[in-house]
């Protein structure tokens, strides 16, 4: 009863009085709206006057995108000398095959000259770099350790280091920057898909990843790059990111970015993770899995054009739609489960379930090793918990936004 009067006397308050009874807990008052996020590139007002005159470097690829055009195609707009393009994996338009050599060549809209920084030379040799007075890094990140657009900045960043030419940094939202997770990189496991001591997903964006990079001494002989970074504006680790262009081929959508992180272990095994289907990384099989009520067919398509198990029927489990069991949009932490159940399920089904690849991916041979001995997840999970605390100590003095 008393309960019953405390909210008529409240329907008949002042608006003042009734706001603040809002604010303690009688009724929601709806948040504002937030605002929309700006990235580095979005705001060209903060970087136009830094390229006039000079001559520009661009390491770029299909996701550097302003008001729906290309960044070159912007600042030629704008008329920036733009000398040359440097492109990631995937390339410059962003359609080859992960893992597949990008050709040097010339952009056929511009005319511009592009070098690869995937294949045979990761780093931008003298000659590539001569004569240039600014580098401009601008490529949408997922938040992953193995994937290598962030290998490729620490070259970047090496390469303008030796050179004395300064890097840009047009920095861009990260969709998994809401959580930190996975083993650390042993460094006796580096390699292109893990260079640097930090867990699979660490949490930071590019321009934050940079910082981190030129402090911690992680180039060539400790050489520290001049670097500037363009921040995204309404920002911040946990705020919800739609990417306008997929980063690379075989991440279509956001369900898959999301679940990329903790799929891509299957890369280093004998699992399909769906490439050559209209969902990449949001399934995974394998031909001798135990017949079950769903299955899908790798195809050639655009970004794998020779698929693992290519006209087989691969049987396993759906992770995207409404019929998903369950749907796995947004993880908080990488999911060990449907690794360490696919290899109880399949190592007797085939020779060996691990590849050479699965060590570098995980950035350490202790994750296998655990998955073999029967480990449970939260215990392999348990086994990272102290060097995942001094990594977020570390990572804390080079974060750009907020943690909400």
């Amino acid at each position: 009863m008393q309960t019953i009067n405390r909210l008529l006397i409240i329907s008949i308050l002042t608006p003042t009085i009734l706001l603040i009874a809002c604010l303690n807990g009688f009724a929601q008052i709806p948040a504002p709206a937030d605002e929309p996020v700006k990235t580095g590139a979005d705001q060209l007002s903060n970087y136009i006057d830094k390229l006039k005159d000079k001559k520009v470097g661009m390491v770029v690829n299909q996701t550097s995108e302003i008001d729906g055009a290309h960044l070159v195609d912007t600042l030629l707009d704008w008329q920036v000398d733009v000398e040359t393009i440097f492109a990631p994996e995937h390339g410059f338009r962003g359609t080859a095959d992960a893992g597949e050599s990008v050709e040097s060549g010339k952009d056929k809209k511009t005319g511009l000259p592009i070098v690869s920084l995937y294949g045979a030379n990761k780093k931008a040799s003298k000659e590539d770099i001569q004569g240039l007075e600014l580098m401009v890094f601008d490529i949408q990140d997922v938040g992953a350790r193995f994937y290598t657009y962030i290998s490729t900045l620490h070259y970047v960043m090496e390469a303008c280091a030796e050179h004395d030419v300064p890097l840009l940094v047009l920095d861009r939202p990260n969709p998994n920057g809401h959580y930190v997770d996975g083993p650390v990189l042993d460094t006796a496991f580096r390699s292109f898909v893990g260079m640097h001591p930090v867990p699979v997903v660490h949490g930071m964006t590019v321009g934050e990843y940079a910082q981190m990079i030129n402090s911690e001494g992680w180039l060539e002989d400790q050489m520290k790059a001049e670097l500037t970074v363009i921040k995204c504006k309404n920002y911040f680790h946990g705020r919800v990111y739609e990417l306008p262009v997929r980063p690379s081929p075989n991440l279509p959508s956001m369900n898959s970015i999301y679940l990329y992180p903790s799929l891509c272990f299957f890369e280093g095994t004998v699992m399909s993770v769906g490439r050559g289907t209209d969902h990449p990384f949001e399934q995974w099989g394998h031909p001798a899995w135990p017949d079950s009520s769903y299955h899908f067919v790798p195809q050639p398509n655009e970004g794998a054009s020779n698929p693992k198990y290519q006209g087989q029927r691969c049987y396993g489990e759906k992770l995207y739609g409404e019929t998903s069991a369950p749907h796995h949009s947004r993880l908080g932490r990488i999911n060990l489960q449907w690794l360490t159940f696919a290899y109880q399920m399949t190592k007797s089904r085939v020779d060996s379930f691990f590849t050479p690849y699965f060590d570098k991916l995980a950035g350490t041979d202790k994750l296998r090793q655990q998955i073999k001995n029967g480990r449970k997840p939260d215990q392999i999970r348990e086994s990272w918990s102290d060097e995942l605390d001094e990594f977020r100590h570390t990572r804390k003095q080079y974060l750009l936004y907020e943690v909400k």
